[in-house]
């Protein structure tokens, strides 16, 4: 029905349209193989997904994951990774790997300080400024760096750097590391960071382009910015889409927004995307929003809240429902997570098993939710 790919490492060919909404299905060709769309790629952040083996993960269906260029970089390190043959060999992952570029990380995981504090990250037009989690040791990030990382990473998609404001809204403190200190939003303030954030945005990429050494062999995706502001997205659109790119994403609209704002931006800014390109929805992981996502033309997502509610002992359920599994009514419940859910957790084992391994606070109980968790959505 159609296809993309050019000259570029990464190929794309839509399958079937849906005949009521914008939804298609699609495959993403990869130097490692390919996936298909729509897919979840579970964030296996560290090069390695919390809890699971790469087995595992293999079968709960997911055909793609994805790595965070800042934590190999810290941790431990890009060097290292290339030495034993890139990401795919290093972690026994034979399949198609992401990279986040690292930006939204380099800042947010570094504003734990007093507001003007050494700790705080500091945004410029050279990159994110940041001292490291792991030992306080101070860090550039810039578009360049980043794009260095994820070579040597060796992913099959890489990310480019952008500049990725939080949601803002009105007379809310801020604690902002991009923002100056103990100031509060209002809406003059906010259009005008996400105007920065846009231009700054378009301003990397061009760089993130210049750099990117690997270009026959990693696809490089540009990244849509603006908030929830329609006008502004829309000039992001036309900067970051005005470079034949092999795929595209929409950032900046799971850091803090509520799912009707997430909903409504994504519906009107999919569209505004190369048809003939994978689009990608960076950071969404809940049921309600990968529908509502799909039905808007968004073929590819990530998060980590499938591992995340795993680990905290909650399982997806029926129609966008959480079992808590800690609760007592699961004491004796002799059902599965889901009836007719095919992953290993639910073929296996009993609500009031999974319950057992939660209050007894055993490691079994996080592995198999996340395990039924990153099936459900696959």
């Amino acid at each position: 029905m159609g296809a993309s790919g050019g000259n570029h490492p990464i190929s794309f060919e839509i399958l079937a349209r849906s005949g009521t909404t914008q939804a298609r299905r699609g495959r993403v060709t990869t130097p490692h193989g390919s996936f298909d769309t729509p897919a979840f790629m579970p964030v296996a952040t560290a090069a390695t997904m919390k809890g699971l083996t790469p087995d595992q993960i293999e079968s709960t269906g997911a055909q793609i994951i994805l790595n965070n260029a800042y934590h190999l970089m810290l941790r431990p390190g890009a060097e290292r990774i290339a030495h034993f043959g890139g990401s795919h060999k290093f972690m026994r992952w034979s399949k198609p790997i992401l990279t986040d570029s690292g930006g939204f990380q380099a800042w947010s995981m570094s504003g734990a300080g007093e507001a003007g504090s050494d700790m705080r990250a500091k945004i410029s037009e050279d990159g994110v400024e940041f001292r490291s989690f792991i030992d306080g040791a101070k860090f550039l990030l810039s578009p360049e760096r980043s794009i260095a990382v994820q070579n040597t990473i060796g992913s099959d998609i890489m990310m480019a750097f952008d500049d990725c404001p939080p949601a803002l809204k009105p007379e809310t403190p801020l604690d902002d590391p991009q923002l100056s200190r103990k100031r509060r939003s209002n809406p003059e303030d906010h259009r005008r960071r996400l105007e920065d954030a846009i231009d700054r945005t378009a301003r990397w990429l061009g760089r993130c382009i210049k750099a990117h050494a690997r270009p026959d062999e990693q696809g490089l995706f540009g990244i849509v910015q603006g908030g929830t502001d329609l006008q502004l997205r829309r000039r992001s659109v036309d900067q970051v889409c005005a470079y034949d790119l092999p795929g595209f994403a929409i950032g900046g609209v799971a850091v803090g927004e509520s799912p009707d704002e997430i909903h409504r931006t994504v519906a009107e800014v999919a569209p505004m995307l190369p048809d003939l390109k994978p689009r990608y929805l960076m950071g969404v992981g809940y049921e309600r929003d990968i529908v509502a996502a799909v039905r808007a033309g968004v073929d590819m997502f990530d998060c980590v809240v499938p591992t995340r509610h795993g680990r905290n002992h909650t399982a997806f359920g029926a129609n966008g429902t959480s079992l808590k599994l800690r609760n007592a009514q699961y004491a004796d419940d002799p059902r599965p997570l889901v009836e007719d859910c095919g992953c290993y957790c639910c073929r296996k084992f009993s609500r009031a098993y999974l319950r057992h391994l939660a209050i007894a606070d055993e490691m079994l109980a996080g592995i198999l939710l996340s395990i039924h968790n990153v099936h459900f959505l696959q």
